[in-house]
């Protein structure tokens, strides 16, 4: 994942290696722009950011263009596919975002309680909903 890479260094190998005219796809979401239904949203605002916070390169994503271009590459498009969850199988997914942000000191426990209660009730009456950016950048080596 480029979040775990020094972007810069990585698409400079990548640009390298392709052939003349290849092709060069970064995929990866950008933490902050996950959108959760919830009765709280301040709360899960700071929750989504405190997440965020925990990733090496949270933003990396919205980037992508911008690398493309300084590395070289042209004919660079980008695409936002997103993602849809609902009904109960998401809870663990939201149960694990409340809990980072309370270990990252965020939230306190009753926070993370109550809003977990929430998504459990939305869930089970379901009427969940998280969606998830993923951004796609494409982009062509200069012959």
């Amino acid at each position: 994942m480029l979040h775990d890479l020094v972007p810069e260094r990585a698409l400079a190998e990548a640009r390298r290696v392709l052939a003349p005219g290849g092709r060069a796809v970064l995929i990866g979401q950008d933490w902050d722009t996950i959108v959760i239904d919830s009765g709280d949203p301040v709360l899960t605002r700071t929750i989504v950011h405190a997440r965020a916070d925990l990733v090496r390169s949270p933003r990396a994503a919205r980037g992508h263009r911008r690398l493309l271009l300084d590395a070289g590459f042209q004919d660079v498009t980008v695409e936002v596919l997103t993602g849809v969850f609902t009904g109960e199988a998401m809870v663990p997914m939201v149960s694990g975002f409340a809990e980072a942000a309370r270990g990252a000191g965020a939230i306190s426990r009753a926070e993370a309680d109550r809003w977990l209660a929430d998504q459990r009730e939305r869930a089970r009456a379901d009427r969940c909903f998280l969606a998830l950016p993923i951004f796609l950048a494409a982009a062509s080596r200069r012959p």
